[in-house]
């Protein structure tokens, strides 16, 4: 009875984090993302787990991953969004590139600590920082990194970009504009694309909701289903792979769609997915190895985000980029497209809100191919 009811948990336990973190400020303070992680790693390491539950851990980590992706891009729309971007662009160009060769001097400075796993941590991290959360999701499981190194890495995340968004809505703002010029307003706060209400699941089961949503559902599942024909077509060792990229493909194709964009919630229907990725990765993470690793990994990321904070300003002084463009922009890419509308209010100035928005969205749908193709490279560079 023990395999039915770990299996009712992990689908389950995600709506109970929800509901806590809705109930408790504290609790949200850390986020259901965080909550899935305790629970997943303190089930695991109980022992309770039958020896032959590995294989249902290990197709929950094949299907939500893939079905969570189309689903939160369902609610794309790019058309509108490659009309807005204006300096915006350049500067989060300039973080894209300062993540990436950070990334990967990080990736030669901590090999060895890390070990034979860290082109793929590197991918990741080029992955996160230009996106989010979601990038880091799909790019582990793409590459199929050890779940201890993937919840190591994510933890040291949430640990360095905390402290990285205190101190852009401290003092951020006055310590840029001793090296950077001010920003010089334009006046145009008409379109409002934050993305408030983007984490409720208030009305998720209201029929004119839940429904259409089943109807996405049933999109990504055919989509997920195309992903993975396809790794029986090509080289094994690709076959994750292939399969990510091309759901991911298909996913932002059907945002095109009016019809498949206007349905309600498909991004929180999404993220609950991630939710449960997440509660079965800690649920499969040895907590001797997470330990062991984790030195080395928050390093990497500390390093990976005060070292990009460094070059990003520099790359900004140098094409003209003012003091909360960039600091917006590289919210978008730190800390993901959601905390814009934090880091703009800190700053008084809502006239970035926007653009913020739109290129952590652009962000977050080049992330997984950037740190994948960063990865490989890496691995076959024999550096």
């Amino acid at each position: 009875m023990i395999t039915p009811f770990m299996i009712l948990f992990f689908i389950l336990f995600p709506a109970f984090a929800i509901y806590l973190c809705k109930k408790s400020p504290l609790i949200d303070r850390l986020g259901a993302v965080v909550v899935c992680y305790i629970a997943g790693i303190a089930l695991g390491n109980t022992g309770m787990f039958p020896e032959n539950f590995a294989g249902i851990q290990d197709a929950f980590m094949t299907v939500t991953v893939p079905i969570a992706l189309p689903l939160m891009f369902f609610s794309l729309d790019m058309k509108r969004w490659s009309r807005l971007a204006g300096k915006s662009l350049l500067s989060f160009g300039l973080q894209t590139v300062s993540v990436i060769i950070v990334s990967v001097g990080g990736y030669f400075i901590f090999r060895d600590a890390i070990g034979a796993e860290s082109w793929k941590l590197a991918g990741m991290f080029i992955g996160v920082y230009t996106g989010g959360t979601v990038n880091l999701a799909a790019i582990g499981t793409a590459l199929q990194v050890d779940p201890a190194l993937y919840v190591a890495s994510h933890a040291s995340d949430v640990v360095v970009s905390s402290v990285y968004l205190l101190f852009l809505i401290t003092v951020g703002q006055r310590v840029m504009l001793k090296i950077l010029p001010a920003f010089s307003a334009a006046g145009n706060v008409s379109e409002d694309v934050s993305m408030d209400g983007m984490n409720s699941y208030d009305g998720i089961f209201g029929r004119k909701v839940f429904l259409p949503l089943l109807g996405a559902l049933a999109l990504a599942v055919l989509i997920f289903a195309f992903g993975g024909a396809l790794t029986l077509v090509v080289p094994k060792e690709a076959g994750m792979v292939v399969a990510i990229l091309s759901i991911t493909t298909l996913g932002i194709a059907a945002s095109f769609v009016p019809r498949i964009r206007a349905i309600k919630m498909t991004y929180q229907l999404g993220q609950y997915f991630i939710l449960v990725f997440c509660l079965v990765v800690g649920s499969m993470a040895d907590i001797s190895k997470l330990i062991g690793s984790a030195p080395a990994i928050l390093g990497y990321v500390g390093f990976t985000i005060a070292c990009c904070l460094v070059l990003h300003v520099a790359l900004c002084r140098i094409f003209g980029v003012d003091t909360d463009t960039m600091i917006i922009t590289s919210t978008a890419g730190i800390n993901s497209p959601p905390l814009v509308p934090v880091v703009a209010a800190a700053l008084k100035n809502r006239e970035l809100v926007v653009s913020g928005v739109i290129t952590g969205i652009i962000g977050w749908v080049i992330g997984s191919y950037l740190g994948i193709s960063f990865a490989y490279l890496l691995q076959g560079s024999g550096l």
